[in-house]
Parts: structure tokens; C-alpha cells; sequence
């Protein structure tokens, strides 16, 4: 495995790599030589590259995690799939749809496999959740109910995040804020728990400081006509929220014909509750007390998957490029269908779309930097 891109993501990615014992990372690249032969040294790794085409050079090299800012997603992407290696790119996918579908073309003409690493889709509570609903726990799904609430909390993981690694989230670079860039992960969630497309969309998006798009409520119209979803986001800083990563939290509600799931918990800690719970309707509530519900979890359960899926010789791991794309697409029709205050088909954006007030302009942002204590 090589790994590009040694920024503020790159631990809870590569550890899962680094502890699977049929993977060796031989290779890191990163434009800065000091923090990528720092990583090396750190993480055991012998190679340290500064120019993206030594390290897709190598022989040694069969696969690679792209964890580049998202703007350089596309052309490292169709880079390293140039030179045979097989991907797997962080979220989000590309600034465009029509980016996200000429890398996956690109990666099915060569024959490599390309997945995007989505940790939510190994997140062990999720995991179990989606089994639960195919297994018919609790009836037919009709609601989906998804809560990101983002706050404060003062964690060594935060504190020790690099300035550097905001400021294209915050500018033309990208076409969003936290909607775009967090909330990519609920997105995928909601497209992957039921295995439906959404084929219409309702929302209100809010300015709140910086890129925190707050309030936001959506209603998601899937392909089945008894199946809805909701999703809120709220800004609320000077909530203190317990975590070990940074200071945000979801929950998710699975309502079915007979009975309901939570999941209490994902980056956060919030909630003084079991990770995981199932009630049914004849008044039984199971307790998912001792599943493991530590976010980083499925950050080195999406790793070894990807490993496994290479070795295994499937071509096709969780989360397909194709899936990827219709992420992009429901994440860009929430902001149109904001902007134009009209419901939305994902399917119909092959581009992109941004909040009119994108991008923030940079007091907002210095403002961000200075109540985090960042210089």
C-alpha cells in the first residue's frame, strides 16, 4: 500500500493498513518532506516520496489511499489509476459529479478496483443496524431519521489537528462547507442502509458562522413510496459534547412497521445510552450494550476491508464509485433544492452546486481559526 496524502485524516485511515498482517505500507507521499518522513518514521515506513508520480512509480506499490484535499481528488486519482494501481480515495468523491463519473470510468476501462473509504459503511453499530433491517427486525422500513448535531469538546485528536489542513474547505476550492464535506457521510448512510435510491429532495439550508450550514432540514422521497427520510443539522457551540475525535455527534432512527432502531452514537459519545437499541412493538427493547461503538472503528474496519476485497479478488468493495457519485448527487440536490426552495431528483446534477453564500469570505474565517486557538 502507498498512501498519499499525510494530513489530518491520514491516522484513523492508515492505522488500519499499518495492523493488517497481509498489507505492508512501503510507501508514503506527501509535498511536505518534514511531516511525511516524520509520519514514516512514526508509522514504520520505509519509503517517503515527495512527488506523486515517483511514488505511482513504484513496483512496489499495488494499491494506494488517496487522502488529498478533496479539489486534487480527481486528478491523483486518475493518476495513480494511469499507472495500474488500484484506489481508494477518501470522501467526498470530487468536486463534480461529472468528476466523480470520470473516475470511475477511468477505473473500470483499466480494469483496477476503486472504492471511496467511507468509515460510516464499518462503523459497527451501522453494521449491525443494516443487518438487523434486512433481516426483517423491525418490519418494512418507512423513516429514516438522521441527527448531526456539531458542538464543542476538547479532545487531544483536535488539538493536535494541522490549520493548514481548513483552509480549502473554507474557500473556492470546495463547493460547500460541512454539508459538503461531514455530511457526506450521512449521506452515503442513507443511500446505503436500504440499498434504494433517492429520487426526490426537499430542504432548508442555513448560513450559521464559517462553513457550518446551520440549521438544515431535509426530507428524502426514496424509489419506494412507503420509505422517507429526514435529516437535521445543527450548529450548537458552546455545547459541550463528550467525544475522543472531534466535537460532533450523530444519531440514527430506523422506524419499520414493527418496531424502531437507534444508533446513539458515531463520532461522539452524546448520549448516555447503548450504542445500539432495537424496540419492537410488543414492548421488548434489545440492548446492543457491549458492540463496539469507537468511531475509529470503522475508519480501520473500512482499511482492512479494502485489503481484503484486493486479495479476495473482488473488484466491486463498499463504497463503489457508482455510489459515491449518487452521494455527491443527493449531497448537491439538498443545496438546489435549498437555493430554489423546489424538490430536487439527484439524479438530474452532473455537475455541481454551492449554497448561494459560498464561499465564506475570510474574516469569517480567521474568526474560526482565532476561537479554536489556531494561528
Amino acid at each position: 500500500m502507498g498512501i498519499i496524502g499525510v494530513g489530518n485524516i491520514a491516522p484513523l485511515n492508515v492505522a488500519g493498513y499499518l495492523d493488517h498482517d497481509r498489507c505492508d505500507v512501503v510507501a508514503l507521499c506527501d509535498p511536505r518532506e518534514d511531516k511525511a518522513n516524520a509520519m514514516a518514521r512514526e508509522w514504520g515506513v520505509p519509503k517517503v516520496y515527495t512527488r506523486l508520480e515517483d511514488l505511482l512509480a513504484d513496483d512496489d506499490v499495488d494499491a494506494v489511499e488517496v487522502l488529498t484535499p478533496t479539489y486534487l481528488h480527481k486528478d491523483h486519482v486518475l493518476a495513480a489509476i494511469a499507472a495500474g494501481k488500484h484506489v481508494s480515495c477518501q470522501k467526498p468523491l470530487a468536486n463534480s459529479v461529472a468528476d466523480g463519473v470520470a473516475m470511475t470510468d477511468a477505473a473500470a476501462k483499466a480494469g483496477v478496483t476503486f472504492r471511496v473509504s467511507e468509515c460510516f459503511f464499518h462503523y459497527p453499530p451501522l453494521v449491525k443496524a443494516k443487518e438487523l433491517v434486512a433481516a426483517g427486525a423491525i418490519g418494512a422500513p418507512t423513516m429514516l431519521r438522521v441527527k448531526t448535531v456539531v458542538g464543542t469538546t476538547d479532545t487531544e485528536f483536535q488539538a493536535n489537528l494541522e490549520p493548514q489542513g481548513y483552509v480549502w474547505r473554507f474557500n473556492a476550492q470546495s463547493p460547500g462547507g460541512h454539508l459538503f464535506d461531514d455530511v457526506a457521510h450521512k449521506y452515503a448512510t442513507a443511500l446505503w442502509l436500504f440499498d434504494q435510491d433517492i429520487r426526490s429532495v426537499q430542504a432548508v439550508v442555513r448560513q450559521a458562522p464559517v462553513f457550518f450550514e446551520a440549521p438544515t432540514a431535509a426530507i428524502f422521497e426514496y424509489e419506494r413510496d412507503t420509505l422517507l427520510g429526514m435529516m437535521e443539522v445543527t450548529y450548537a457551540p458552546h455545547m459541550a459534547i463528550r467525544s475522543r475525535y472531534y466535537g460532533a455527534d450523530e444519531f440514527f432512527e430506523i422506524q419499520g412497521t414493527d418496531g424502531f432502531l437507534w444508533v446513539t452514537r458515531a463520532t461522539g459519545e452524546m448520549l448516555d445510552l447503548a450504542p445500539l437499541l432495537v424496540r419492537h412493538a410488543d414492548g421488548t427493547t434489545t440492548e446492543y450494550s457491549t458492540i463496539d461503538a469507537n468511531w475509529f472503528s470503522g475508519f480501520r474496519n473500512s482499511s482492512h476491508h479494502f485489503v481484503d476485497a484486493l486479495l479476495e479478488g473482488r473488484t466491486d468493495p463498499e463504497m463503489s464509485g457508482d455510489l459515491a457519485v449518487k452521494t455527491l448527487q443527493l449531497c448537491f440536490a439538498v443545496y438546489q433544492a435549498s437555493n430554489e426552495r423546489r424538490p430536487v431528483d439527484p439524479s438530474t446534477i452532473q455537475g455541481s452546486v454551492s449554497p448561494t453564500w459560498w464561499p465564506p469570505d475570510l474574516s469569517q474565517t480567521l474568526e474560526f481559526m482565532q476561537r479554536y486557538g489556531r494561528d
